[in-house]
């Protein structure tokens, strides 16, 4: 199993797809990274010399943003925006959706499962 960025790629998948496992590496920069190394996009993980793969990890350390480094980036423009309170940052303090999106319905990915009050227990008489 090679081991990339600190993530084990699964060993039967070809090389395109498992490039993709890795956070910040999609499709089309996987195609880009293999046509910089001049690996075939159809071969398998577990067909790679170990020459490929210090191949691919310099492309990786060298030219893209990958894993913890853009995990890091991501929170701190996160928490930037909620310091300067932008509206964006005061949504994010809130929990509730960015880009516009209606909440009286729907939302209910940022904010949580539906709390109603209809069988509410009442307290047993004495």
């Amino acid at each position: 199993m090679a081991r990339i960025a600190g993530v084990d790629l699964p060993r039967n998948k070809r090389i395109e797809i498992a490039l993709t496992y890795i956070y910040g590496i999609g499709i089309p920069s996987a195609q880009k990274i293999l046509q910089s190394t001049g690996i075939n996009k159809d071969t398998k993980i577990i067909d790679l010399d170990d020459s490929e793969i210090v191949k691919l990890r310099l492309i990786l350390d060298n030219e893209y943003e990958i894993e913890g480094d853009l995990r890091r980036l991501e929170s701190m423009n996160i928490k930037r925006l909620m310091e300067i309170n932008s509206y964006k940052g005061k949504r994010h303090r809130l929990g509730l959706p960015l880009r516009g999106q209606r909440t009286r319905t729907n939302a209910r990915t940022r904010r949580g499962s539906k709390k109603t009050m209809a069988n509410k227990k009442k307290a047993p008489k004495k």
